[in-house]
């Protein structure tokens, strides 16, 4: 199943949407079990793992994080190897001082963006679509 390529088509079509709940950055220089099996998302780095869990999940457990954040996830199915989504998308939150971080899955990409600005980056991310499809 191939995603979409044309970055016309991508913006035009684009839409967002909120998982429920807020979400923490936390890493380990070596992995973690039980982090690993909380963790909705992991990356390894050469300095350690890292893993987006559930604040909640964090907060039980007295896990330190200095990042709230909200998850976005793109409606659109974009190719892996399409061009400019991603540009696009992080330009027009950093127009409103949005600080974004990317996360590309196999069938959407997802953002990560203060929890307490979820809403306006929604809004914002409505905006470029209706711009694109205009």
């Amino acid at each position: 199943m191939s995603g979409e390529r044309d970055l016309a088509r991508l913006l035009a079509t684009l839409t967002a949407r909120a998982r429920d709940g807020e979400y923490a950055f936390l890493t380990r220089v070596d992995g973690d079990p039980a982090l690993a099996v909380a963790a909705l998302a992991t990356v390894r780095e050469d300095e350690g793992v890292t893993y987006v869990v559930p604040c909640g999940f964090a907060d039980a457990r007295g896990l330190a994080y200095d990042f709230r954040a909200a998850w976005l996830t793109l409606g659109v199915h974009s190719a892996l190897d399409a061009v400019g989504l991603t540009a696009a998308v992080a330009t027009a939150l950093a127009r409103h001082g949005i600080p974004c971080n990317v996360l590309a899955g196999f069938h959407h990409d997802h953002l990560l963006v203060p929890a307490e600005r979820r809403d306006e980056a929604l809004a914002v991310l409505a905006a470029l679509a209706a711009s694109a499809a205009a």
